[in-house]
């Protein structure tokens, strides 16, 4: 029995059961980051659509126009920035995913002298900054006469993409049973054949993330690029974009959108690789 006017109980509050100023605060947060996430590319956007004398303007576009991608397809080298960029970030991609593969997969599967301090010199080569590296890669390029050159500005790129690249295949490797390869040397393959035909297929994941990372880390850099090639004809997209903001100078109505037609290739490679990214991304992180 209980008296008239007793206030009830609450009920308990399960295990990891948020309570409403918690939720609020988190929902808060989310629509924070979001707007922060999405407010850049899509004032990009809409600053890529407004006349020249709009371009600085907090509005919205009042006079939408074409002219900004009219003058970057027509009256630049855009097509030529972007021939040299498919030439330099193809080759970084393949050559970049075939040597972190079979670097990941060696050094997860064999036991050989120079092992350990192979995978403390690929892990030592990310701690250094791009700035300081910029000068002795350029006298190291200019002495081999590779400065103008996309094979130049590939070997530059491998430098950055592989060793990281490396160190994820291997963790990817280790995830793939040992008796796999063990089954394959049963049936006669050889290390590369095991590798190609058995644990190659179940790599891909792994391999989608490789060369997506890959791919955005040629695709977007821009201090190597700018460093290395001199001459319109010679630049990539992410030194084209330098030509439209100098010190003298700024046409933001067509860099913006020669930012945004940059962008395009970058969403369609992510479109066909997003499906493999969690799992490659998450797969080095336990093993089984």
């Amino acid at each position: 029995m209980t008296s008239t006017g007793t206030t009830p109980r609450r009920r308990p509050r399960r295990r990891g059961e948020r309570g409403p100023l918690a939720s609020t605060g988190l929902h808060a947060v989310l629509l924070l980051a979001s707007a922060v996430a999405v407010l850049p590319p899509l004032w990009l956007l809409v600053t890529s659509f407004k006349p020249r004398y709009e371009a600085f303007t907090t509005s919205l576009v009042d006079h939408p126009t074409l002219a900004n991608y009219g003058h970057v397809l027509g009256g630049t080298e855009f097509a030529t920035w972007f021939r040299n960029s498919l030439v330099v970030v193809g080759l970084t991609t393949v050559i970049g995913v075939v040597i972190a593969a079979t670097t990941g997969y060696a050094v997860s599967r064999f036991r050989f002298p120079g092992m350990r301090p192979l995978m403390w010199l690929l892990l030592l080569t990310q701690m250094f900054p791009v700035a300081v590296l910029i000068v002795p890669l350029y006298n190291l390029m200019a002495s081999m006469g590779l400065l103008n050159q996309p094979v130049g500005l590939v070997i530059t790129y491998l430098t950055i993409a592989v060793p990281f690249c490396a160190w994820m295949m291997k963790g990817f490797f280790d995830t793939i049973p040992v008796e796999i390869d063990e089954a394959g040397r049963v049936d006669g393959l050889n290390p590369f054949g095991t590798f190609w035909r058995l644990v190659l297929p179940l790599a891909r994941p792994g391999i989608a993330v490789t060369g997506f990372y890959t791919f955005v880390t040629a695709w977007a850099e821009v201090a190597y690029a700018s460093a290395f090639m001199t001459g319109e004809e010679n630049l990539t997209l992410a030194g084209g974009l330098q030509t439209f903001v100098n010190q003298y100078s700024g046409d933001w109505g067509s860099m913006t959108a020669a930012a945004v037609l940059i962008a395009v290739p970058a969403m369609v490679v992510f479109g066909f690789a997003q499906r493999h990214l969690v799992t490659g991304l998450t797969a080095g992180t336990t093993k089984g």
